[in-house]
């Protein structure tokens, strides 16, 4: 990833922390974000909710309806340390 890259990734995270209450976020998200984008997030946390119980790939992707290969993406990023915060 390119420095530039970051900065702007930087500055989103940044934005984000700034923002207090639910409904800001999700105005901001709405603006942000298209329909689809924005409803695949929720999915992607019970995604990652779903793996931190163990709960078979195959079983996640039927249950959500979403590919395997969605289901193992989440699971890579838990193993390179991210989602340490959802439980």
């Amino acid at each position: 990833m390119k420095s530039s890259d970051q900065e702007i990734q930087k500055e989103l995270a940044g934005t984000l922390l700034k923002i207090k209450s639910a409904p800001d976020m999700l105005d901001f998200l709405r603006g942000l974000l298209t329909t689809k984008e924005l409803q695949k997030i929720p999915t992607r946390l019970r995604i990652v909710k779903l793996l931190k119980k163990t709960i078979p790939h195959q079983k996640i992707a039927k249950k959500l309806k979403v590919g395997v290969a969605t289901v193992s993406r989440a699971s890579k990023a838990i193993q390179e340390g991210h989602f340490k915060d959802v439980k």
